[in-house]
C-alpha cells in the first residue's frame, strides 16, 4: 500500500513540475540566426507567396542552398559573404528555368536540387565548422 501511494505522490508531484515548466515557456518572435546574422532575407515575393505556391519557394530555397554549399567548396572558405550572399543568383535560375513549370517539374527540381546540395554540404560542412559558421 505504502509503495503504490509512493507511486501516486511521485507521479502528482512529477506532472505538476511538468505543468509548471510548461507554463513558464515564453515563445518568441526573434528569428535571429545563430551564425552570420547579417544573412539577407528572401525577396519580397517569396515571403508573400500564397500557401498554395509554396512549392515555388521551396525550390527557390534549395537552389539557393545549392549554390551556398556550392560556393563554400570552391572558395574552400566559409566567410559569411560566401555562405549568405544575395538571393540574385537563385532567383535567375528560378525564373529563366522553373518559373513556368508544372507543379511535378517544380517538385522534381527541387528534389534534385535538395540532392545536390546535400552531397555538396558533406563537404561545406567541415569547413565551416573550421570557419565556427556552422
Amino acid at each position: 500500500m505504502t509503495r503504490a501511494t509512493a507511486i501516486v505522490c511521485s507521479f502528482l508531484l512529477l506532472s505538476g513540475t511538468i505543468a509548471t515548466a510548461e507554463r513558464n515557456l515564453v515563445p518568441t518572435l526573434d528569428n535571429q540566426p545563430d551564425v552570420c546574422p547579417e544573412q539577407p532575407s528572401e525577396p519580397e515575393w517569396m515571403r508573400n507567396t500564397e500557401a498554395r505556391d509554396a512549392y515555388k519557394r521551396l525550390l527557390v530555397q534549395q537552389i539557393y542552398r545549392f549554390q551556398s554549399m556550392g560556393r563554400i567548396v570552391d572558395a574552400q572558405s566559409c566567410a559569411c559573404a560566401t555562405r549568405y550572399p544575395s538571393w540574385e543568383a537563385a532567383e535567375a535560375v528560378y525564373f529563366e528555368r522553373y518559373s513556368t513549370a508544372d507543379y511535378w517539374g517544380v517538385v522534381e527540381a527541387t528534389s534534385h536540387f535538395r540532392l545536390q546540395a546535400n552531397e555538396l554540404r558533406k563537404q561545406a560542412m567541415p569547413i565551416c565548422e573550421a570557419a565556427g559558421n556552422w
